[in-house]
């Protein structure tokens, strides 16, 4: 038995943190089992560091800098000796189950994977997101060591991994936003001007009309297409918050763009928008409809009628 715990392959865990004193130990407990845990402490101020020094010695100090908090984890993934690498942030924790499933990955290592994704529930305002666009939130996080890591400093970039992925069963719980102020500073104030860098670079051409289209599109995509009503006033209320994030997107990119007034949108322009989205917005509603019509005839009738756009 001996014997065979010496030939599995062994996991380590890395954690970044600033200032989570109040959520880290819930993640520190989730994976106490592991074989080894890297720490590191982007520079906090709390005792964040003092509840981590009660799990591991392999603590390590780095400046905090929001803008590189992704790629900033290379430095612990770079610390670990494992042979598998699991990337955890510190308002997350790995159920019994999550456990269980990699330490029989562990005990059967496939040489021809070289990186796992892994399922995701997101917990926003007490309530685990099923639709919205927040489930099965597939997460890339667990590396073979030397075969993978973070290239872009873009928020929710996943690792870049060398060879094959496969996927998990099990799950990583998310403890997202628990107010309403936390999820406007992150997204507001550090993922908008972020996501429009890097639209940026990516080439993206200003256009004055996106002001109205793109919280308008975020919106349908978050309720409708992903299916957001069925979280209740939940996914209504973070379908709205996610459309403003798109607006402050594209005000960002206005900012960095010195606030330049390229193309004047007249009320033509206000009203195709609106005409498109309405437009949008029927279909959607009629899908509904015909997804919940139990009498055949009618459900034919309301197919015909939204091909026929009437």
């Amino acid at each position: 038995m001996q014997a065979l715990k010496n030939n599995m392959a062994k996991i380590s865990i890395v954690i970044s943190a600033y200032n989570e004193q109040r959520k880290i130990r819930t993640c520190l407990e989730s994976v106490k089992w592991a074989d080894e845990i890297i720490f590191i402490d982007n520079s906090s101020t709390d005792k964040t560091a003092k509840i981590a020094k009660e799990y591991t010695k392999k603590i390590f100090v780095q400046k905090n800098e929001p803008t590189k908090i992704d790629i900033q984890k290379n430095f612990g993934i770079q610390k670990a000796t494992g042979d598998w690498v699991f990337v955890l942030d510190a308002d997350e924790v790995v159920t019994p189950e999550l456990a269980k499933e990699l330490k029989d990955l562990m005990k059967n290592d496939k040489k021809a994977v070289n990186g796992f994704w892994v399922p995701r529930k997101n917990i926003l305002f007490g309530k685990w997101m099923q639709h919205t666009g927040w489930y099965p939130d597939y997460q890339l996080r667990i590396i073979r060591r030397g075969k993978g890591k973070y290239e872009k400093a873009h928020y929710h970039e996943p690792i870049a991994v060398e060879g094959e992925t496969g996927k998990l069963t099990e799950h990583i719980l998310h403890h997202n936003y628990e107010h309403v102020g936390e999820l406007l500073y992150r997204n507001l104030q550090v993922y908008a001007p972020n996501e429009a860098e890097e639209l940026l670079r990516r080439g993206y051409i200003f256009n004055s009309r996106d002001a109205i289209r793109l919280p308008f599109k975020e919106f349908l995509s978050r309720y409708f297409a992903r299916e957001g009503y069925k979280d209740g006033f939940h996914g209504l209320m973070l379908s709205i918050f996610m459309a403003f994030y798109h607006f402050t997107i594209f005000a960002h990119i206005w900012e960095k763009k010195k606030f330049t007034d390229q193309q004047e949108l007249k009320v033509e322009d206000f009203e195709a928008e609106v005409r498109e989205t309405g437009q949008e917005l029927w279909y959607w509603f009629t899908r509904k409809k015909i997804e919940e019509e139990k009498d055949t005839f009618k459900k034919l009738g309301l197919k015909i009628k939204r091909k026929l756009k009437l």
